[in-house]
């Protein structure tokens, strides 16, 4: 994926202002047996998008990108076919392990997601900046009411169960802003946005519940949805990529953006794990006062 950022940044220049991984135990996961359509194999085998069927007491019928720990588990294995899984699930991770073939059908490849393409370095003042988006408590929210705050924003959506995907991002977010609730001379101008690309499901109602799932502060965290097409500009802005299928999943890539007091790009994270460490560290940067 592309270093991203270069849209946004000007975007919010108009307005003017160590990924760790975990290994676990797989005796300490829960176990799920489903089957589904494999859709797409790819990162050099070590992951399958599989349109799978729904997972009792875990899931609704979706596709879903799964990894493999091993990618042997995917050896052999193509869009169309059709197979039988494991899936295991711990608090942090999840993996899928015994894929079996079980017959092929012929499949539509999805169309491509949004793309990002360049532009010039000086622009307008883009209207995304006064556009009206809401809130987790249905209020309106502008990229332009936060002048002068370093932000850290990512994308997401509330029915992704799987917890290195969008709980990874939501539990950066929150592991990052209990450290600095309780960090002695800790910057005030901070705020997180949390952006979902869900946004039929989405509702202020929806979101309001999810937030509180994580022990959020309004007054530093918002949840943000609004227009499919606003939020498909602010995501094709962030350079995020996503395709959404007909069960309601997002293919997405992963994206946490640092930006800071005065509108720059700090830091772009193109990355999932556990990155609250990293973006604790830059907000803290992101939100002192500098020279341009």
């Amino acid at each position: 994926m592309r270093f991203c950022g270069l849209m946004l940044l000007s975007l919010l220049c108009a307005g003017g202002f160590s990924c760790q991984s975990r290994t676990t135990r797989s005796d300490r996961a829960r176990t799920f047996e489903t089957a589904g359509i494999i859709r797409q194999v790819k990162d050099s085998g070590r992951v399958a998008v599989i349109q799978h069927e729904k997972i009792p007491g875990y899931m609704d019928a979706m596709t879903m990108p799964f990894k493999a720990r091993e990618p042997r588990v995917l050896d052999g294995l193509q869009a169309g076919d059709e197979v039988r899984f494991r899936l295991l699930v711990t608090e942090d991770e999840s993996w899928i392990e015994d894929v079996r073939k079980i017959g092929h059908r012929q499949i539509e490849q999805p169309a491509p997601g949004p793309q990002v393409t360049n532009s010039p370095a000086e622009k307008p003042r883009h209207p995304l900046l006064d556009y009206a988006f809401t809130n987790q408590l249905g209020k309106p929210v502008r990229l332009s009411d936060y002048k002068g705050q370093a932000l850290a924003i990512t994308f997401f959506f509330t029915r992704c169960p799987i917890p290195d995907y969008c709980p990874r991002l939501s539990k950066n977010f929150q592991e990052a802003s209990q450290t600095l609730a309780g960090m002695p001379n800790a910057p005030t101008n901070y705020h997180f946005l949390s952006v979902s690309f869900d946004t039929a499901f989405d509702t202020p109602e929806v979101l309001k519940a999810y937030a509180e799932r994580y022990h959020y502060d309004p007054a530093h965290w918002s949840f943000i949805t609004g227009p499919q097409d606003k939020i498909t500009e602010l995501a094709r802005l962030s350079d995020v990529t996503f395709n959404k299928d007909g069960s309601g999943f997002f293919d997405h890539g992963f994206r946490t953006q640092i930006i800071d007091a005065k509108g720059r790009l700090q830091m772009s994270f193109p990355i999932g794990g556990n990155l609250s460490d990293a973006i604790v560290s830059e907000l803290v940067k992101a939100a002192a006062p500098k020279e341009r």
